[in-house]
């Protein structure tokens, strides 16, 4: 008798550990949320949040950073991207590799090590913590921006580009005109890899602003670990809010976009 497996089989692995590792953890942030530490329902961990005028500041706060550093990284990212993606590089892909490389070392031990660079250079977390924090910050997430633009910039059609500059388009307008809507989905890619990233991480505030900066994934992980279950997987549920919010906002403008270039062919 012969085994055969169907499509359909082959997808219950994954199935599986998307109950147990993705749908029941949520479960239980939801349940602890909404109840007490008696396990009687209750909105005591929603009052407490919007009432804090400590933790609506914290979240601002990250939101102001995930911002920032989502554009400094898109800013000084896009150049590299384009510049490595053109094909008078020979070994672009080896230059591509220098800036994944960093990412193979441990976070952690990447964070301290940037901390002591930093000291040296006179810009201590405990003098300067919102300099020391961004710098960690664009130097953690740059690569997640380079990459989906290097990507998107190597399927840019040439032709295209070509034909805007034989029609009499500068340099600028090119750009606007040609390249920089080619590349609108590498650019929505990247800046979803570093805006919700940055404001759940804790590791980085931490260490290199010396305690001094708290974003909003530090306050989930002192609320976990004070066992302040219920205030912490509230702000889980707020976190998991925006990372919706944000994907379908970028969701609807790449679809925008898309359907606009279709329309102007």
């Amino acid at each position: 008798m012969k085994f055969s497996l169907q499509r359909k089989q082959l997808c219950i692995p994954y199935f599986l550990f998307l109950i147990l590792f993705v749908v029941l953890p949520i479960l239980f942030i939801v349940f602890y949320a909404f109840t007490d530490k008696n396990g009687y329902f209750t909105f005591n961990a929603v009052v407490d949040f919007f009432t804090s005028t400590n933790k609506i500041n914290v979240l601002i706060q990250s939101l102001l950073f995930s911002v920032l550093n989502t554009i400094i990284c898109l800013v000084i990212g896009y150049p590299i991207a384009y510049i490595l993606a053109s094909k008078e590089f020979k070994t672009n892909y080896i230059i591509v590799m220098l800036f994944v490389m960093p990412m193979w070392i441990n976070f952690v031990l990447r964070t301290g090590a940037t901390r002591d660079v930093l000291t040296r250079l006179n810009i201590s977390g405990g003098e300067h913590p919102y300099l020391a924090t961004m710098i960690g910050l664009v130097y953690n997430y740059l690569p997640f921006v380079i990459l989906p633009l290097y990507s998107t910039m190597l399927k840019l059609d040439k032709s295209q580009i070509e034909a805007s500059m034989d029609l009499g388009c500068n340099r600028f307008q090119v750009f606007t005109k040609s390249i920089f809507p080619q590349s609108i989905p590498g650019v929505v890619s990247a800046a979803q890899m570093v805006f919700m990233p940055t404001m759940s991480s804790y590791v980085i505030p931490e260490i290199l602003s010396e305690g001094k900066i708290v974003l909003f994934g530090n306050s989930i992980y002192i609320g976990f670990s004070n066992n302040q279950w219920n205030s912490a997987s509230f702000m889980a549920i707020i976190m998991l809010v925006i990372v919706g919010i944000s994907m379908l906002i970028t969701r609807n403008f790449t679809e925008k976009e898309e359907g606009g270039r279709a329309s102007r062919w």
